[in-house]
């Protein structure tokens, strides 16, 4: 049954997800991740880690992990880079936006609820050496 939740705590994350992104590269060649994201319960909140097999078209197959750390401010989830530096915010409703400046780089999230327990995040990023869309399904 699929439903748009009314507001997300943080628990309902934990435990492991089957993780699907693609990017659209405008600047270079698409490329394709499929794995897993392990949200793990820790004193501070979650540790997210993302593993997966990456392809892109003309290359060897590689094995990338990335790791961030997630915890609940109030209605809000907080996310921050594994080194502890603020990344985003947003709040775990229908559908929401959010935004990082890396200078001279701009993210801009659009995470989308409405098909819980499946979700998703869509990446749009602009710079002078950027230009791409990375939408990341997650499923239980």
């Amino acid at each position: 049954m699929t439903h748009t939740p009314v507001n997300l705590g943080l628990s309902a994350f934990e435990g492991d997800w089957q993780l699907d992104r693609s990017v659209k590269n405008a600047l270079g060649p698409d490329m394709h991740l499929t794995g897993i994201a392990c949200f793990e319960a820790r004193d501070d909140g979650l540790l997210l880690t993302e593993r997966g097999t990456l392809r892109i078209d003309g290359q060897p197959k590689m094995e990338g992990e990335q790791r961030y750390i997630w915890r609940q401010q109030g209605q809000e989830i907080a996310t921050f880079f594994a080194d502890g530096r603020a990344f985003f915010q947003f709040s775990p409703t229908g559908q929401v936006a959010a935004a990082h400046w890396c200078s001279p780089d701009q993210y801009e999230v659009v995470m989308d609820f409405t098909r819980w327990p499946a979700w998703q995040a869509i990446w749009s990023v602009k710079g002078p050496r950027k230009d791409y869309e990375m939408t990341s399904l997650y499923r239980r």
